[in-house]
C-alpha cells in the first residue's frame, strides 16, 4: 500500500496494519479505497489548518466508518453507522487500546452521517466527517490542492465510484429503513421509491400519549 501521499502517512502500526487487513477481507475494493481516501483527505485539513490529532485512531475510524454496510457486520435494527462503529471499539478493545480511544473512535464513525454536529467535536471525530463529506460530497474540494487531490485518487482509484456506493447505501438502507430516519440515509429510499415517506415529527408530536 501507498505509505506517503502528499506529506500525509498512512499508518503502519501493528493496529493500523490489522485493522487494514480486517476491513479489506470485508469491503469492496471500491469501499477499502473510500475508507482510505477519507482518512488521507481528513488528515489533509488537520495538518492544514494545525490541528491536533492521533493519526492512527483517524486512520482507524476511516477505515471502519463504512463496515456496517457490509453483511458480516450488519444487524437489522442499528443504523450502519453503530455497527461499524460497533466493530472498531471492539477491535480496539481486543488490542489494548484505553477506552477513551476506544469511545472517541466509536463516536467517530457513528456521527459521520449526522449533519451539523461532528465538526464542533474532537478533531478526530471532526475530520472523519471532513474526510468523508469531501470524498462522497465535494465539500471543501477547493481547499486541496488539484495535486494533493490526483495524488489522492491515483494511490486509491475511485473507478466507478458514485453509482456502486449509491447501491451500497441504497441496499443497506432498504434492509432497515426504520434506521435511516435523523440522517441523510433515508434519502437512498426516496431516490429509489418516490413514495417512500419518513415519519413526520409533527404527526408523531400529536399521537404522543399525552393529553396535551
Amino acid at each position: 500500500m501507498t505509505k506517503e501521499i502528499s506529506g500525509v502517512r498512512i499508518p503502519d502500526s501493528k493496529i493500523a496494519r490489522e485493522a487494514a487487513e480486517l476491513v479489506r477481507q470485508h469491503q469492496s475494493e471500491m469501499l477499502f479505497n473510500h475508507s482510505v481516501r477519507v482518512y488521507v483527505f481528513g488528515a489533509m485539513k488537520g495538518t492544514r489548518e494545525g490541528l491536533k490529532f492521533d493519526s492512527e485512531l483517524l486512520y482507524v475510524a476511516s477505515l471502519f466508518h463504512d463496515l456496517g454496510l457490509v453483511d458480516a457486520y450488519h444487524t437489522d435494527t442499528k443504523r450502519f453507522e453503530v455497527d461499524g462503529a460497533d466493530a472498531a471499539r471492539e477491535f480496539l478493545r481486543s488490542h489494548g487500546v484505553p477506552e477513551p480511544k476506544a469511545d472517541l473512535v466509536w463516536e467517530a464513525i457513528a456521527l459521520h452521517t449526522t449533519p451539523g454536529v461532528p465538526e464542533y467535536m474532537r478533531p478526530e471525530i471532526a475530520l472523519t466527517k471532513a474526510g468523508v463529506v469531501m470524498d462522497v460530497l465535494g465539500v471543501g474540494y477547493d481547499g486541496y490542492t488539484p495535486a494533493e487531490r490526483a495524488q489522492t485518487i491515483s494511490a486509491f482509484p475511485r473507478g466507478d465510484f458514485k453509482n456502486e456506493f449509491i447501491k451500497d447505501q441504497l441496499r443497506s438502507a432498504l434492509k432497515k429503513p426504520q434506521t435511516t430516519f435523523g440522517t441523510f440515509n433515508f434519502e437512498y429510499i426516496e431516490n429509489f421509491d418516490h413514495t417512500f415517506c419518513k415519519p413526520n415529527v409533527c404527526t408523531r408530536i400529536h399521537a404522543a400519549p399525552w393529553a396535551n
